[in-house]
């Protein structure tokens, strides 16, 4: 097992990217910190892991409130004695996002304390728990959309994405010497709750489509499996880096017809 003896927080976990990798880093032997601000569904997700023989805990945490994440934090290493992996994996796509003239000072303000300050505040309690572990690994999801304009207005998802890239490889260089890595996890377009409820049209979707050579959404679970390579010693010798986990997208100027 790739994880075994391995301790993890894994942010939005209680649904799509966030539950497909809880599932997976406790069936390759981690003790999972679910974390969430769905208690419902997060609970459900540690029962599953718990069923299945696996160890876990639910912590309820809003990544944009500092405490929240101390607590997560501290939650971690009481309950299962350290930290050695943080996934810091939640996020928003608010439906109110659009063009710059267009998208409310409220969405943008909201995107940027989930999607950007909720990574700072999850690194930043994270940090001294790695370092008291030995190391470790931090993976923060960034987007496709860090590295090129989206086909559909979304300029706050966009501006927050391109930051945590940013702030991933700045904090790569810093605790490099203390066995500390730092990668930045891009997914493409997904076929998630999160993404659908924004192209929530068929129009929306193909435009969307026709731009990714392999012309289908990607499914949560493959984006698992890139964060599990980061987060194990698979990739002991990455960080400041950007894993691209996008059918394409990114590669692609002329798609096929």
């Amino acid at each position: 097992m790739r994880l075994e003896n391995k301790v993890a927080i894994i942010t939005g976990g209680a649904s799509g990217i966030g539950k497909a990798a809880c599932l997976l880093f406790a069936k390759e032997g981690a003790s999972v910190v679910v974390t969430d601000v769905d208690e419902k569904q997060g609970l459900e997700v540690v029962d599953t892991i718990r069923n299945a023989g696996g160890k876990s805990i639910f912590v309820k945490a809003d990544v944009s409130k500092a405490a929240d994440c101390e607590r997560m934090v501290k939650a971690a290493e009481e309950t299962f004695g350290c930290l050695n992996i943080i996934f810091n994996n939640a996020g928003i796509m608010d439906s109110g996002d659009d063009n710059a003239e267009t998208t409310s000072e409220e969405t943008w303000d909201r995107t940027m304390n989930i999607n950007v300050k909720g990574v700072w505040l999850g690194c930043k309690y994270a940090l001294p728990a790695l370092r008291r572990a030995g190391g470790g690994s931090i993976i923060n999801v960034a987007s496709f959309v860090a590295k090129l304009g989206a086909a559909t207005a979304q300029v706050a998802y966009t501006a927050s994405k391109g930051a945590v890239l940013s702030f991933t490889r700045e904090l790569a260089v810093i605790h490099a010497r203390e066995n500390i890595r730092v990668n930045a996890l891009s997914p493409g377009p997904l076929r998630t709750e999160l993404l659908m409820k924004f192209l929530n049209t068929e129009e929306k979707k193909q435009r969307r489509l026709v731009h990714i050579p392999m012309g289908r959404f990607g499914e949560a679970e493959e984006i698992a499996k890139a964060a599990l390579f980061l987060a194990s010693d698979d990739s002991s010798y990455m960080t400041g880096s950007e894993l691209l986990v996008d059918g394409g997208i990114t590669a692609a100027y002329v798609t096929p017809e």
